[in-house]
């Protein structure tokens, strides 16, 4: 991937609707160019997709929580156990792996305190082999980007 990749990624990651005829002027690219680099970066599994990127309170999920969860085991079926429940709850937008005290964080949407009482009791309890849950509730979002950082 050289530079001028980099520059579409970062054209689409900013607005995700552009046309080729007006991505290949942002990246100062002929329109075929253009578009073969495009192709070639969705087929090795760079750009995995598109989405549109939606306001969590219009839409009536205003609440986000995040989640540190511990594991009391770590073999691998218990870990195993653990992301593959993860990955079937809805509610759970991302599950990272963490270093420090906590193995996992997770970002969690909800409509309301109730329905984040009823997430924990009805999803995240039935997850066996969790030791501990501690949860975080934004209260305001300060900054949130879709870009990446430039690489120099």
């Amino acid at each position: 991937m050289d530079e001028k990749d980099r520059q579409i990624i970062a054209a689409l990651q900013a607005h995700g609707r552009l046309t080729n005829q007006e991505l290949s002027q942002k990246v100062n690219l002929s329109p075929s160019p253009c578009l073969r680099r495009l192709r070639m970066l969705e087929d090795a599994g760079i750009i995995r997709g598109y989405a549109a990127i939606v306001d969590e309170t219009a839409y009536g999920l205003p609440i986000t929580a995040f989640v540190r969860v511990r594991l009391e085991r770590h073999s691998e079926a218990a870990v195993g156990e653990f992301e593959r429940k993860v990955r079937d709850i809805d509610a759970i937008l991302d599950c990272y792996m963490m270093t420090g005290d906590d193995d996992y964080l997770l970002r969690v949407l909800v409509s309301s305190l109730q329905d984040y009482e009823l997430f924990v009791r009805q999803r995240l309890h039935q997850i066996g082999g969790i030791a501990a849950i501690e949860t975080s509730f934004a209260y305001g979002t300060v900054k949130r980007r879709t870009v990446f950082p430039r690489l120099d």
